[in-house]
């Protein structure tokens, strides 16, 4: 599991301007094995931080997040990140790219495993017969695919995803929702995933933890009971009562802390 323990943290000023608020303060959070996760608030609430944090990328100024019984001090091969932007090498084919994890493993794989793996993660994807195509090749939707490849390429138990589809069309950024449940669907793997979408955390999530800003800190958390799979009939759940309920709790909780949050209130 993931324990989150009194996380605080604070950038640095710049240019000698104190910085108005902790970016996160004393947050505290339990994420068991297997579930998937989402972070979601308002910008500037420190949920891409936290996610950053849990990842070993920033280290936070009090607290500590602790993985499988080991305190992170740092990236680990059981943890990968899914970046919002794609994040592509653009020298590289897909297929070069999705092997790239793999090469800055500490445990060298040899060139052929790489490739197999490379090949069998973009399979997985939906991007059969792609591995040569290079990033200005393909389309936004497509490129995110690879970046979810190349997360998958180390095999990691956490799954940690950056606003992965915000970039992305409405149409497509649905598609891609169908797309990871459809997945992820036969893997144990703990997901957590950082939105601005409601629809889309209720609709991924097991349980939905919100965010309130000034400063960073966790408001609420919302255990989503829906129909699983999802994706099987998604436009029924997405119409019904309870999904609609869920979505009328979120945003009113949000709204008050926007209004709360904002300096002409």
């Amino acid at each position: 599991m993931i324990e989150i323990s009194a996380v605080t943290h604070r950038f640095e000023a710049a240019r000698g301007k104190p910085t108005p608020a902790n970016v996160l303060e004393n947050v505290s959070l339990t994420i068991e094995d297997g579930e998937f996760i989402s972070f979601l608030g308002p910008s500037g609430c420190g949920k891409t931080t936290l996610l950053r944090i849990i990842d070993g990328l920033v280290l936070p100024k009090s607290g500590a997040v602790v993985v499988d019984g080991a305190r992170v001090t740092g990236p680990a091969p059981s943890r990968s990140m899914v970046f919002q932007e794609f994040n592509l090498l653009p020298w590289r084919s897909a297929e070069r790219n999705a092997e790239f994890g793999l090469e800055l493993n500490i445990q060298k794989t040899s060139k052929s495993k790489r490739v197999s793996v490379a090949g069998d993660n973009l399979d997985k994807v939906g991007l059969k017969g792609f591995g040569n195509y290079f990033p200005h090749e393909l389309s936004g939707g497509m490129k995110q695919r690879v970046g979810i490849a190349r997360a998958l390429s180390t095999a990691p138990q956490y799954l940690l995803m950056d606003e992965p589809f915000g970039a992305l069309d409405p149409m497509i950024r649905e598609l891609m929702q169908i797309e990871l449940l459809k997945l992820l669907g036969n893997e144990q793997r703990t997901i957590v995933f950082v939105t601005h979408s409601i629809d889309e955390a209720i609709f991924l999530s097991d349980r939905i933890v919100m965010f309130g800003t000034r400063p960073g800190r966790i408001i609420d958390v919302v255990d989503v009971d829906l129909p699983k799979p999802r994706w099987v009939d998604d436009e029924k759940i997405k119409a019904s009562p309870e999904f609609v309920a869920y979505r009328q709790r979120i945003w009113r909780q949000l709204k008050h802390e926007l209004q709360r949050a904002d300096p002409r209130g």
